[in-house]
């Protein structure tokens, strides 16, 4: 398995910190298992980072017209489907979720390979616009992220970036529209087009119920016309869904989610000021989620006349279904200052936005043990006292794991077994030579100086008697990185494992 690529300057160090961020939780959907979804995550990245330079590079050097490509988070996204295919092509497969699997070898995925012009029109028409233009829109719609956040991230004026979003959303349908009517399409489609794109155009339009009919039993019209349709919500799901394909609802759930958390929600400090407007970030939460609605509504219209194709139903829909794991959540600000680390030896888990800013990227890994706390996909508040627990352990044992060192930053996982039920939990312990917590999954982390806690989850605050509890963290060292002591469960000290 390859090692990640280095970033090669401070713009390309930002980018590879959020990107690597998506493609983990992408890759964290695909696949049935917490190593596997870094195993993923790490091949994927590194082939996406290649195409991107590459591309970048052609682009430098070559005359006219511009290669028609991806933002660097679509492309990095694409670049995992395309290597969960060549996963399953190479006898691999059993590594992915079985319903990828089926995705994988019908009809539906072979149209994001096939020819140009048979692809979905949301992929074609982001393809076609500006990178900057395609960067913007993909930011604010599909990652979630506040326009406030947004403007940082791409150099943009804060007071006018919203009207330039507004541009860049017509911009998208236009090309869309130009796509769809370059589709092949039969005689019945063609004669809908004209009147799909006006009957878009308006929110106080009503489809003709002939329109409306057709819609439900045509994807490739249905598909059109999310994307033409600006108004309602529904713009996310289709560029998710035209540029990903499958598990695209299940995606911008997590992305909202991550979202929600960088903008602090929860948190007992409340937001973070340097991301942005709270209200702005509670109001686009509100859009996305009747967003992902209307998607889900359409999507159970549209299964209704594609139940003949090859393993029909929404493969979005199942996803989204099973995904009870955290999302990723990432801070666009976190620059990447150390060198990335090497594919991890142990299982990881998907990591998310953390108070202390750490450069690096993480693992994803749902059933190893995880340390420190920083960032939950967990929207409610994760107060860092004792009092968590129905009882205080009275028996605890802590296994403390590097997975992984690099020259300034590290990987690690915590597992803590208990011998009473918890309903609730923190895990607290110092540390030796000034290291500090970065990125945290399967927890929320508070660093006080050496001592940190790591506070449950709300998905993960139950263990069972003899059970076990596992979270896992990236962190940065100097001179000496020697493991922590003085581990306590919910304020009883805990033996080593």
């Amino acid at each position: 398995m390859p090692d990640l690529p280095t970033p090669q300057d401070a713009t390309e160090a930002s980018l590879f910190s959020e990107g690597w961020d998506a493609v983990l939780s992408y890759a964290d959907l695909c696949t049935s298992g917490s190593l596997t979804a870094h195993q993923l995550a790490t091949e994927a990245f590194t082939l996406g980072m290649r195409e991107i330079r590459a591309a970048a590079s052609t682009h430098v050097r070559g005359a006219g017209r511009r290669t028609a490509r991806l933002p660097t988070i679509p492309a990095l996204l694409t670049a995992v489907r395309d290597t969960a295919a060549a996963w399953e092509a190479d006898g691999r497969g059993h590594k992915l979720d079985p319903d990828l699997r089926l995705w994988l070898n019908s009809a539906k995925a072979a149209r994001y390979t096939g020819p140009p012009l048979e692809r979905p029109v949301a992929l074609r028409g982001l393809r076609d616009m500006q990178e900057a233009d395609a960067s913007l829109l993909w930011l604010a719609e599909a990652e979630a992220l506040p326009l406030p956040t947004v403007a940082r991230r791409l150099g943009l004026d804060p007071s006018t970036v919203a009207d330039e979003l507004d541009q860049v959303r017509s911009l998208f349908r236009d090309r869309c529209h130009r796509a769809h009517l370059d589709t092949p399409m039969d005689a019945q489609c063609r004669s809908y087009a004209r009147l799909l794109d006006a009957v878009t155009r308006s929110p106080a339009a009503d489809a003709p119920d002939d329109l409306s009919r057709h819609l439900a039993t045509c994807v490739r019209c249905a598909e059109a016309a999310a994307c033409l349709r600006l108004h309602g919500g529904g713009l996310p799901a289709a560029l998710a869904g035209g540029v990903i394909g499958w598990g695209g609802l299940a995606y911008l759930e997590r992305r909202r989610r991550a979202a929600e958390v960088r903008l602090g929600a929860g948190r007992p400090g409340g937001a973070d000021p340097a991301a942005g407007d709270p209200a702005e970030g509670t109001g686009r939460s509100r859009a996305l989620r009747g967003g992902l609605l209307a998607a889900a509504v359409l999507l159970s219209a549209l299964a209704l006349g594609v139940s003949m194709m090859p393993f029909g139903g929404s493969a979005d829909d199942s996803a989204a279904a099973r995904d009870d794991r955290q999302p990723v959540a990432a801070d666009p600000s976190v620059s990447w200052t150390s060198t990335p680390p090497g594919p991890a030896t142990a299982s990881a888990v998907t990591p998310s936005a953390t108070r202390t800013r750490t450069p690096t990227p993480s693992g994803s890994g749902r059933e190893q043990p995880d340390p420190e706390p920083q960032g939950s996909t967990s929207s409610a508040a994760h107060p860092s006292g004792p009092g968590l627990s129905s009882a205080p352990a009275t028996g605890c044992r802590v296994a403390y794991d590097l997975v992984n060192q690099w020259p300034d930053g590290f990987q690690a996982t915590v597992t803590v077994t208990t011998d009473r039920p918890l309903d609730g939990w923190n895990v607290s312990w110092a540390f030796r030579d000034g290291q500090q917590v970065g990125q945290m999954w399967d927890a929320t982390a508070l660093q006080s100086g050496p001592r940190v806690t790591a506070t449950a989850a709300d998905y993960n605050k139950t263990v069972a008697a003899h059970g076990t509890l596992s979270f896992g963290f990236l962190g940065t060292w100097q001179g000496r990185n020697r493991a922590p002591y003085g581990f306590t469960l919910n304020g009883a000290s805990c033996s080593a494992g």
